[in-house]
């Protein structure tokens, strides 16, 4: 599943690609809270970097975290002006997963890791294509049979 945001216009945009995990558990969602706002775990995609390459690598930066990356969700593209690139389309793919374990301190002084209930961060992500991600996020979460819950027969 894709969605694209913005109106493209008659003009060269800046593309950049990127990966990003979105953990789920005990009714949280694992985000990086930045002076900007709240963004996902993981960032824009290196020179021949796969998406999971740059989402491990992301996540050492950022919470210090080694994290095991477990379904592709959806992806988003979104077509603004950046007050700094000026035309700007950012294209997002999106992964369930985990953190697992912590390994190093984040290299990122920024960012900190929160775990935030999913009705707080509900249309408080920083964009508007990472808020619909998260709600993608939290209903293949919900809709998928827990590994841990009783099988009916």
């Amino acid at each position: 599943m894709n969605k694209v945001f913005g109106i493209k216009e008659n003009a060269e945009y800046y593309d950049r690609r990127g990966a990003y995990i979105i953990p789920i558990r005990e009714g949280k969602v694992g985000v990086v809270k930045t002076p900007k706002g709240y963004f996902f775990i993981g960032g824009g995609l290196e020179q021949n970097e796969t998406d999971r390459q740059c989402i491990q690598r992301e996540s050492l930066e950022e919470t210090g975290f080694q994290v095991k990356i477990e379904k592709y969700i959806c992806s988003a593209e979104s077509f603004l002006v950046h007050s700094r690139i000026g035309y700007f389309h950012p294209i997002q793919n999106y992964y369930s997963g985990e953190l697992i374990e912590k390994i190093q301190d984040p290299k990122e002084g920024d960012h900190v890791l929160q775990w935030v209930e999913y009705g707080q961060m509900k249309g408080k992500m920083y964009s508007e294509m990472q808020s619909w991600a998260l709600a993608q996020a939290w209903k293949k979460h919900h809709a998928e049979p827990r590994s841990d819950s009783p099988r009916r027969r």
